[in-house]
């Protein structure tokens, strides 16, 4: 029994310093090492200043928001006035290394004065720096040993590693994204001065904007070292041909996944083989980029082995995904596996099977199927009869077995390429989260089918802005895309005559919400204003459009004696005049 209690205790070294010295002032300088476990032992790391990093450390008390704001402080004056950090690097240090807070929090007692003790113990034990730092760089914890420099302890001795942390961050690069960058291609940080930036600006002469190099060095780092990766370029080559625009690739990467790109060119030479056109790939990759990027292509082999084990031939497994692209989300894969393996289990042959998928393809991916034995116990298990009857009208599958009678209602009185569905895909390339909240306030919010808001986005990125950058406003601005393109047109024709850049609308995507009118008049008057020395030469949009009738006249037309008079003849004078 004591073994089994020893086996399952393990002391932690602050613990029993902390109970040695309460009980023995005297003894307070003394520092005595834990008693644990074998396995405890084997995996504990010791830092510089004493510090254990252990999957397993018993805390004697609760730590305080409080005390955690203090240790934050006291942090942050170590690094940036003891150790000389530069200010935003001590700051984001201080306040996104929480786990090293906490270790740093048991080495004192938090009854005290935290900022007292806390700065007396950093005064005669320094800290190995590299722990918070490699913390706030968005490492996991248990991911900071394995990273840990071997005999340094201060930052400064490594100073290509933090000379390119700085080439990072100047570029734009999250300092959250770079401890995985770090993880997975530490040789960048290791080199000399000038060599790293040197090696973006090869992707952005690649016709890539800032952006997109941001968006895709973090998730494949591995793209900086060596030279500009082949297999890369003849990505953006092969997206070129089929007639898409370099940046739109940033709209296809996820932060969460990695990417191979020699993959990615086989998959899209398997779709060339097969006979997809570029025409057709241009059409996939704008209704459903999943299908290439996700995993890499994979997604492709996957889908296209099983339906081609059911006996159909490869032009119209093709022909399948021109017409229904939704089918691979995860949900509606599920749900189309699902229904071949009930039809499999009443007996069907695969040639009707294969008929049946073609056919009624749509239905298969959007209706949740029970299974075989709910159809089986409403025809007495007469299988020859329940398979000739879905033979002849498959429509019986979906009414009988559906698990619910509403959603299968649903989707028979709505047959064909749904208003709904077409927008649930143009929303998924936008970047929302199938049957996500947000989603479902999207769908709510966007009005008009799915090719006209594709067809309004595209006005937009056709005018001269960034693919993610209208993504990312859309999203702030959704009734944006509820006007038809015409009008969207003339807002931008009316904005760029007015001698603003179109990337003013990045910063108040809103001014594409306001009716011409309110546009025209304001701007005119604006502009009245500045020719009389009245206003300054250089305003934002927002600052025109957003503010109210009353302030407007406030600001803008009582500010000039002449202003009122004019306001008036503006007001009852057509802005084409």
């Amino acid at each position: 029994m004591i073994a089994q209690v020893n086996k399952s205790i393990v002391f932690s070294p602050v613990d029993i310093e902390i109970s040695y010295k309460k009980q023995n002032p005297f003894l307070s300088s003394l520092k005595v090492k834990c008693f644990c476990s074998s396995r405890l032992s084997q995996n504990a790391k010791v830092s510089h200043s004493g510090s254990v990093q252990s999957p397993i450390i018993l805390h004697s008390t609760r730590i305080s928001r409080v005390a955690r704001t203090d240790a934050q402080r006291v942090l942050f004056d170590y690094l940036h006035c003891t150790r000389n950090f530069d200010f935003n690097d001590a700051e984001h240090i201080s306040k996104n290394s929480p786990h090293f807070i906490e270790n740093l929090l048991t080495k004192i007692d938090n009854d005290k004065d935290v900022v007292r003790s806390l700065n007396k113990f950093l005064r005669y034990n320094p800290i190995n720096e590299f722990e918070p730092f490699f913390e706030s760089l968005g490492l996991r914890p248990s991911e900071v040993p394995l990273v840990l420099p071997p005999h340094l302890m201060y930052l400064g001795d490594n100073d290509m590693l933090l000379e390119n942390f700085h080439v990072l961050c100047n570029y734009g690069i999250p300092r959250s994204k770079i401890g995985r960058m770090y993880k997975e291609a530490r040789e960048i940080f290791g080199y000399n001065y000038g060599v790293l930036k040197l090696k973006l600006l090869a992707y952005e002469n690649l016709g890539l904007s800032k952006t997109t190099v941001v968006k895709l060095v973090s998730c494949c780092p591995s793209l900086l070292i060596g030279g500009v990766d082949r297999e890369f370029v003849n990505v953006l080559g092969r997206l070129n041909r089929a007639g898409l625009k370099n940046d739109l690739i940033g709209g296809y990467l996820s932060a969460k996944e990695s990417y191979d790109w020699k993959r990615l060119i086989d998959t899209i030479d398997f779709l060339d083989k097969v006979g997809y056109s570029e025409e057709q790939f241009h059409d996939l990759l704008k209704t459903n980029p999943v299908l290439v990027f996700e995993g890499s292509g994979k997604k492709v082999y996957l889908l296209f082995g099983q339906l081609v084990k059911l006996g159909l031939k490869v032009n119209g497994i093709y022909s399948l995904f021109t017409q229904y692209p939704q089918i691979l989300s995860a949900k509606r894969v599920k749900n189309l596996l699902r229904g071949i393996h009930i039809l499999l289990g009443i007996g069907m042959g695969v040639e009707d099977i294969a008929n049946i998928i073609s056919t009624q393809m749509e239905l298969l991916c959007s209706t949740a199927l029970k299974g075989p034995l709910t159809l089986r116990r409403q025809f007495k298990d007469k299988k020859d009869n329940l398979c000739q009857i879905l033979i002849q009208n498959p429509l019986e599958l979906f009414r009988l077995d559906s698990k619910s009678e509403a959603e299968s209602s649903k989707i028979l009185s709505s047959r064909g390429p749904t208003n709904k569905l077409e927008k649930t895909a143009f929303l998924l390339r936008l970047g929302y989260v199938e049957n996500s909240d947000e989603m479902t306030r999207a769908l709510k919010m966007f009005r008009g089918r799915g090719d006209q808001l594709q067809e309004r986005f595209d006005c937009l990125v056709q005018a001269g802005l960034d693919y993610n950058v209208v993504s990312s406003f859309i999203k702030q601005a959704p009734t944006v895309l509820n006007q038809t393109k015409d009008v969207i047109e003339k807002k931008i024709a009316c904005l760029t005559n007015l001698g603003c850049s179109i990337d003013s609308l990045v910063a108040f995507p809103s001014y594409l919400c306001y009716d011409m009118e309110r546009i025209n008049l304001r701007f005119r008057m604006y502009i009245w204003l500045r020719e009389k020395g009245a206003a300054k030469p250089k305003l934002s949009l927002s600052t025109i459009l957003a503010c109210s009738d009353v302030r407007f006249i406030k600001y803008f037309v009582d500010v000039h004696p002449e202003g009122p008079a004019m306001w008036e003849s503006l007001r009852n004078t057509p802005a084409s005049s």
